[in-house]
C-alpha cells in the first residue's frame, strides 16, 4: 500500500509514518479498536519502500498537512552488537551511506567527491540530525545515529567499509530521506527503530523480526497515550 492513510484519534496533531503497512499492523489494529473520544485528529501514512518513495509521498502529505510531530517507526539493521535484537531506539541523526563513487577499490561519498558542500542545508557536517525540542523529552529511548541505503549491507566489504567509515549504530532504506524532507518543511520530527538483525552476511534466519515488530508497536501504542 503506497500513500495510504488512516485516522486515529491522539491529543497531539500526529503523523506516523512507515514504509510499510506491515511494520505498524498492530499499531493500526489498536487505532481501528479505539474508543477514546476525539480531540485532535492524528494519522497514519504509508509511504513506500526506499528513498524515493519516502521522499515523494512524504513532501506530497506534508504540503497540504501540518503537524505537531512527524513520526517515523520501522524495522532496521544494527552495526552494534551491543544492542539487543528487538531494541527500540531513537535515530537523532542520519546520513547517506551510498550516495557517491566507487573509485577503484575506494568509495567516496558526496561530499567527498564536491558535488555538495557538508554543511548545504539542511546538511550539518554531511548529516542529517534531528533538531531537539522539548517534546523529544517525551521519547524516552536509547539515542543513536542511523545511515540511509539504497542497497542494504550482507557482505564483509560493504559492512566494513560502511561501519569504519560512517560509525553508524543503524542502517535502514528511508531514515536519511525521512529527516531531509521534515528539515526542509520545518516539521518536528523523530524517527523510531527497532532492531531486527545485526547487520552481517546475509542470514535471515538469525533475524528477529515478529520480535522488533512487537516491541515497536508497544512503544508506539505508549507514546500514543501519554501525549
Amino acid at each position: 500500500m503506497v500513500f495510504a492513510k488512516k485516522a486515529f484519534n491522539c491529543v497531539m496533531n500526529l503523523l506516523i509514518v512507515a514504509a510499510t503497512e506491515a511494520e505498524i499492523a498492530p499499531f493500526l489494529a489498536y487505532i481501528d479498536n479505539s474508543s477514546s473520544p476525539l480531540e485532535r485528529p492524528g494519522e497514519a501514512l504509508i509511504t513506500g519502500i526506499g528513498i524515493l518513495a519516502t521522499a515523494y509521498s512524504l513532501t506530497k502529505h506534508l504540503q497540504s498537512n501540518k503537524y505537531d510531530l512527524v513520526v517515523q517507526a520501522g524495522v532496521g539493521g544494527t552495526f552494534d552488537h551491543s544492542i539487543p535484537l528487538g531494541e527500540v531506539v531513537f535515530i537523532t541523526c542520519d546520513q547517506y551511506g551510498d550516495l557517491g563513487a566507487e573509485d577503484h577499490d575506494d568509495y567516496l561519498d558526496i561530499f567527498e567527491m564536491g558535488l555538495i558542500h557538508r554543511n548545504t542545508d539542511p546538511h550539518r557536517d554531511g548529516k542529517l540530525p534531528v533538531p531537539l525540542l522539548p517534546l523529544h523529552e517525551k521519547i524516552r529511548l536509547p539515542r543513536v545515529n542511523g545511515l540511509t541505503v539504497n542497497t542494504v549491507s550482507g557482505n564483509e566489504r560493504s559492512i566494513k567499509l560502511r561501519s569504519e567509515k560512517y560509525g553508524c549504530q543503524v542502517e535502514s532504506m528511508e531514515g536519511a530521506a525521512f529527516h531531509y524532507v521534515c528539515l526542509r518543511e520545518n516539521v518536528p520530527f523523530a524517527q523510531i527503530r527497532s532492531i531486527s538483525n545485526y547487520v552481517t552476511p546475509r542470514d535471515k534466519s538469525q533475524w528477529k523480526m515478529k520480535e522488533a515488530i512487537i516491541n515497536l508497536n508497544n512503544w508506539l501504542i505508549d507514546f500514543v497515550e501519554t501525549l
